[in-house]
């Protein structure tokens, strides 16, 4: 017979394990990043068929959950839970629209994640993404990048390769200090998905919503809206998945034609043109997009790209010296990538 181990010290060393598999990606410190994992909870709740609904949450404040209001779309009693600890919900406050609800509670006796300012994100950043992915007991962590934010209605989306499933709404993403950025939320189909998630800066407008003690929660979010009709941001991202250079060549010309200052929007229509083998069109479009944001570093990667195909050295150096002023771990991947042994 099996000596039994008590449930703490199970998910103790569960989490002790996954930081290791984090810590392998990339340098951490492992406290934070334990703290952070330890202000993330379940949001569990009966729906109208009998079944158990369940997502993900964040502790922002004492006795107060944050996580996304999809998740109470069938549920009229929802709780937080950890382990077999369960706390019950007595009041929400929800911004349909944004998808975001704060849940109040009593007794909870997590500390509060640190959150910090998302305007200072940068591509390339490294991340963690926490939650109880497919319903895991203890919260899994997924590491990556920053792929790119977006500037969205006061608030910055960050696309991320930190991947996130079912059971995941709701939980939260960090940097390898332990921060909390933004909340996870939404995702593209396939195996090369995009992971989108929420901007933290939105918490300041959630709380000074009104007090609600009725669920279940209904109304339709901005990324849920029909193509046409959803973020630029989001529109480009099926064709770039997809390889539909035309159609991401139109969307981007929609977004330009609609936010001509938007760096992000000539960089779309850079990499459809470079695409289409059109590089006069793909640098103009890049060197656009560098103007209006002399951080983006995806547009002065492609115009490297392109020196180099020309065979520019002198623009592939001065192009190493801008990202290097960025980032310096950036400017050795930018140099890796052409194929320079030090540096371009």
């Amino acid at each position: 017979m099996g000596i039994s181990m008590p449930k703490f010290t199970q998910q103790f060393m569960l989490l002790a394990a996954l930081l290791i598999f984090v810590q392998n990606a990339f340098a951490i410190d492992q406290q934070k990043v334990l703290s952070a994992l330890q202000t993330v909870v379940m949001v569990r709740g009966f729906n109208d068929t009998g079944g158990l609904s369940y997502g993900s949450g964040v502790v922002v404040a004492q006795n107060k959950v944050m996580t996304n209001c999809h998740i109470f779309r069938s549920t009229k009693q929802p709780w937080i839970a950890r382990g077999e600890d369960t706390y019950d919900v007595f009041s929400v406050q929800a911004d349909r629209w944004h998808d975001l609800c704060l849940l109040t509670t009593t007794n909870l006796p997590f500390k509060p994640a640190t959150i910090v300012n998302g305007q200072d994100l940068k591509r390339g950043q490294d991340i963690i993404s926490i939650g109880h992915s497919n319903g895991a007991p203890a919260p899994l962590t997924s590491a990556g990048v920053i792929n790119s934010t977006y500037s969205f209605e006061g608030g910055r989306v960050i696309r991320s390769n930190a991947a996130f499933r079912m059971g995941a709404s709701g939980s939260g993403i960090f940097d390898i200090e332990g921060n909390l950025l933004g909340i996870n939320t939404f995702k593209t189909p396939g195996r090369h998905a995009y992971f989108y998630s929420l901007p933290i800066e939105w918490l300041a407008s959630l709380e000074k919503l009104p007090v609600e003690t009725t669920f279940p929660i209904n109304g339709k979010a901005f990324w849920e809206e029909d193509d046409d009709k959803k973020p630029f941001f989001m529109q480009v991202a099926l064709p770039e998945i997809n390889e539909d250079w035309s159609k991401l060549a139109k969307v981007a010309q929609n977004w330009i034609d609609s936010e001509p200052k938007n760096s992000n929007a000539w960089y779309e229509m850079g990499i459809a043109q470079e695409n289409m083998k059109k590089l006069d069109e793909a640098k103009a479009a890049y060197k656009q997009s560098v103007a209006i944001d002399a951080t983006n570093t995806d547009s002065l990667f492609r115009l490297g790209a392109i020196a180099q195909a020309a065979g520019d050295k002198v623009v592939m150096h001065d192009i190493n010296v801008a990202i290097s002023n960025i980032d310096k771990n950036l400017a050795q991947e930018y140099s890796h990538m052409l194929g320079c042994e030090l540096e371009c």
